[in-house]
């Protein structure tokens, strides 16, 4: 009971400081347009920040599988979006996962929720790829994994440079996609959808 109590209070905390940040940029809150706008704002903040309220167990639960498969499994084009860390303004992109397995699978809808818990955070892209990668390979110990993201960053294009075509690229490899040039090689070609042979 003191938790959901606690919950309330930051939820109302919450609506004051939006209404708060309204006057501090000249806005009346009581106007029409503006009087449900700190509720939806937490709403929203809630919504976009899910990823807190998750766990591994919740993305894989009990879909993995023992199987004898032992050649590279690839997801590409996840979608993904996030909020930057930095300005809390949105970045989004594409995911890219591949592993090649050890005995074990990981049900293919479990991948997108895996990108579901890390980008529905405050996050950096860089850490979020990292941390997609190393969560693979410690939950299923795979003989390796390779993570790419590919995003546009409204911090970039919005404000700041205002570069309006730059896009991000980050990867994370693990086991045989770092030590060996012929896999990594493999799964960039399939993400690109270059054939490899």
């Amino acid at each position: 009971m003191a938790q959901a109590h606690d919950r309330l209070s930051d939820a109302v905390s919450m609506e004051a400081l939006v209404r708060h940040q309204l006057i501090l940029l000249g806005e009346d809150p009581a106007r029409e347009g503006l009087r449900d706008t700190p509720e939806r704002v937490k709403e929203s903040l809630e919504f976009l920040t899910r990823g807190y309220r998750m766990t591994v167990d919740d993305v894989f639960g009990d879909a993995t599988f023992a199987e004898a498969y032992k050649d590279m499994v690839v997801v590409k084009d996840i979608e993904m979006y996030s909020l930057c860390e930095h300005h809390l303004l949105p970045f989004f992109g594409r995911v890219h996962i591949g592993y090649i397995p050890k005995g074990r699978l990981v049900g293919l809808s479990k991948l997108p929720r895996l990108v579901e818990l890390y980008s529905r955070r405050l996050q950096v892209q860089e850490r979020m790829t990292r941390q997609i990668a190393e969560c693979l390979q410690k939950y299923l110990e795979p003989v390796g994994v390779g993570v790419v993201i590919e995003a546009d960053h409204l911090c970039m294009k919005m404000r700041g440079v205002e570069k309006q075509n730059s896009r991000v690229f980050t990867s994370c490899v693990l086991g045989i996609f770092q030590t060996d040039p012929k896999t990594r090689a493999e799964f960039m070609g399939l993400i690109k959808g270059v054939p490899t042979s």
